[in-house]
Parts: C-alpha cells; structure tokens; sequence
C-alpha cells in the first residue's frame, strides 16, 4: 500500500501520539452543542486547532469515531426495532438508504447523539473539512482508503437524514453535506487508485432534486442545495 511503503520510506513524518490525545481531548471537551459559540465560529476554530500533521491524525479518527459510532447505534436501534416487533431491519454501512427507506419513521438520526460527543455541524464538519484540505499529505499519516469510506458513510447518513430522518436541512446542515462531498472529491484526487463510488452516491447523483435551505433560527429560506448535482460537479470532475 501506498501510504505505509511512505511512511515505512523517505517520506516519514514526526508525529506525537501524545500531543495528538491532547488535541483531541481538547476539541471534544472545548467545542459542540454545549459551547456558546456558533457552529461555523466553531468550524473554524477547531480546523485552526488542527492544522498540522498531527492535527490530520485527529481529524482523521473524529470521522472515523463518528461513522463507526452512527453505525453502531444504527444497529442498536434496528435491534430495538425487531424487539419490539419482530422486524428485522438490514443494516448496511456500505449503503444506508435502504435502511432509511424502509424505518425512516422509526429511527433516530444516530449523528446528532453520538457517544463521543462530537456533533456533526461542529467538530464532524471541522475534521472533514481539515481531512479535505489536507488531502495531498493524507497518505504520509493514514491509509486513505477507510477514510474515504467513512466519509462517504457520513454523507450517506446526513442525505438519507434530510430524505427520510425528518432532519431540517438549515445552513449547518448544508454546510456539513457541502463539506463531506468536497473533501471526498480531494481525497479521490489525490489518491492514485480511488475506489468506486458507492451506491447511495451514484443513486443521488443520477437525481436533480433542489432543496430549501433554512436560517437555524428561524422558519425562514435562505438558500437551496442540490445535492446530486453537487456530487457530480465534484466527483466525477
């Protein structure tokens, strides 16, 4: 693999673990629904906060965190859902519209309680977007390959959230979904043999739908988002 002949090679970096667990204690403790700041003050002060490599190495597992643990509570929910009713429910990480499709009604958006207590329109958005910007050294820390996939996870949930969740699509919710498809386009970029896109990609962008964008604190319009076409001017550029 790519990434580990370069860090096993000539293009090793310095990385601190122990300074990593400070950064990411200190954005997990410092930042989210419970601070007083707004949530795009909070995007940029966390991307700022991790702005080096190892600030990348963070960034990296808060998306991992996030999708392993939406997938976990996915799971505990579809387990509660046939205890209650003998249905069984088909989780599928790779692809979780089917899912939403069948149970909207019945589940809970998993990205808004995540055990970690990071929350997406905060510390989710600020790695993505530090995940995005670092994309060209990417492959110097991580192996790129699950990171993509994670962040295609995490796109997967936030669109199926606004289709079939009942999650308002406001400007922080936009923001992140604007995000994760940008960075998944730079991390494709700059790797040298990307993977397929998955299904609930190829499905949205065969799509054109526009959706209203509202303010967070108020019933009012203030944009709109296209989310397949967005996807296509990124992903297949």
């Amino acid at each position: 693999m790519r990434w580990l002949r370069q860090l096993l090679g000539g293009r090793r970096v310095q990385l601190d673990p122990a300074r990593q667990q400070a950064l990411l204690r200190d954005v997990q403790h410092r930042y989210g629904a419970r601070a007083q700041i707004r949530f795009p003050d909070q995007v940029e002060a966390v991307s700022r906060l991790l702005a080096d490599d190892d600030g990348l190495v963070v960034a990296a597992r808060i998306v991992s965190e996030a999708a392993e643990e939406a997938h976990a509570d996915l799971r505990a929910q579809a387990h509660d859902v046939y205890r209650r009713t003998g249905r069984r429910l088909l989780v599928h990480r790779g692809n979780y519209r089917p899912l939403w499709k069948e149970a909207g009604p019945m589940l809970r958006w998993p990205l808004f309680a995540l055990p970690s207590g990071f929350h997406p329109y905060a510390q989710v958005a600020a790695a993505v977007a530090v995940v995005g910007g670092g994309a060209p050294r990417l492959d110097r820390v991580t192996d790129p390959n699950p990171l993509v996939t994670r962040v295609f996870e995490l796109l997967d949930l936030t669109t199926a959230g606004w289709e079939f969740g009942r999650v308002r699509v406001d400007t922080d919710a936009a923001a992140l979904a604007d995000r994760l498809i940008s960075t998944a386009g730079q991390v494709l970029a700059a790797m040298d043999d990307p993977p397929r896109l998955p299904p609930a990609v190829r499905e949205l962008m065969r799509r054109n739908n526009t959706l209203d964008v509202y303010d967070p604190a108020s019933p009012r319009v203030v944009g709109r988002i296209n989310p397949g076409a967005r996807m296509r001017e990124t992903l297949l550029a």
